[in-house]
């Protein structure tokens, strides 16, 4: 006695299988997969620049995802570091951090960290909410994030998000910081770059994204400037009940008023 779809012809009809029992499981989950939503896949840029300029960002884009998968994927130890980084900057993750602390430490930046937050929020909006919505970008058709565990955006691929947040954060932490300043925008150097990395970003749009999040930083800090900041020992010794000089000067009265 035979048994039914047995054989090539059950391997061939498996595929069809799938694709029919898709759009169940879809609804069931209330998911929508990349392929629903319909974008182009070429250079937003290219409806406003010439074609030459559009096809050399194109062979840009080529260019620099060869290069990062001939010599950084598929490495563990770099692609932790940047799988690392790339969730980090979800949702401006790592920024607020960094502005919680610099508000908590030795030297209080509360004003420097509210107006990172504020910032933040409203650069959200003006990417996910504008800038994206006008330039509807299909994302690089790499699947490793799904390996990593990585967050996969629904949202359009230009410009990249990561990119704007990160380097608005770090020009507005990098106002007055000196050497320090280097610091902030290394870190939003690795974060921006990690998105191409894990293959969620084309490198035009992490390109873009920074020129707009500077832009932006410097934008914030010409209509929002900040009061210097004072060490902690400073709040203390200006808090009532307590004298500007400390100690020094309750020893120098009670030296005044011994008898003589």
């Amino acid at each position: 006695m035979k048994s039914a779809h047995t054989g090539p012809r059950a391997l061939d009809s498996a595929p069809a299988l799938a694709r029919s029992a898709t759009p169940a499981l879809r609804r069931l989950t209330g998911r929508s997969s990349p392929e629903q939503v319909r974008r182009p896949g070429d250079s937003p840029l290219r409806r406003v620049l010439p074609a030459p300029v559009s096809e050399r960002i194109a062979a840009f884009d080529r260019a620099v995802d060869t290069a990062v998968g001939q010599h950084l994927r598929g490495r563990p130890a770099v692609d932790r570091f940047f799988y690392t980084a790339s969730a980090l900057g979800d949702f401006s993750l790592l920024w607020h951090l960094v502005g919680t602390a610099r508000a908590l430490g030795p030297v209080h930046h509360e004003h420097q960290a509210l107006r990172l937050a504020v910032s933040l929020g409203l650069e959200s909006v003006l990417i996910n909410a504008g800038l994206k919505s006008l330039f509807q970008r299909t994302r690089p058709p790499r699947e490793e994030h799904h390996l990593h565990h990585l967050r996969q955006p629904r949202s359009s691929s230009f410009p990249s998000g990561h990119a704007t947040s990160g380097f608005m954060a770090a020009t507005l932490l990098g106002e007055g910081a000196g050497s320090l300043r280097v610091v902030w925008y290394g870190m939003a150097t690795v974060v921006a770059a990690s998105r191409v990395h894990v293959g969620i970003h084309h490198a035009s749009d992490v390109v873009v994204g920074a020129l707009i999040g500077t832009a932006l930083g410097r934008l914030v800090l010409r209509t929002w400037p900040l009061p210097p900041a004072q060490p902690a020992s400073a709040l203390r010794a200006s808090a009532p009940g307590s004298t500007r000089e400390g100690p020094f000067r309750l020893r120098a009265l009670s030296v005044a008023q011994r008898p003589s």
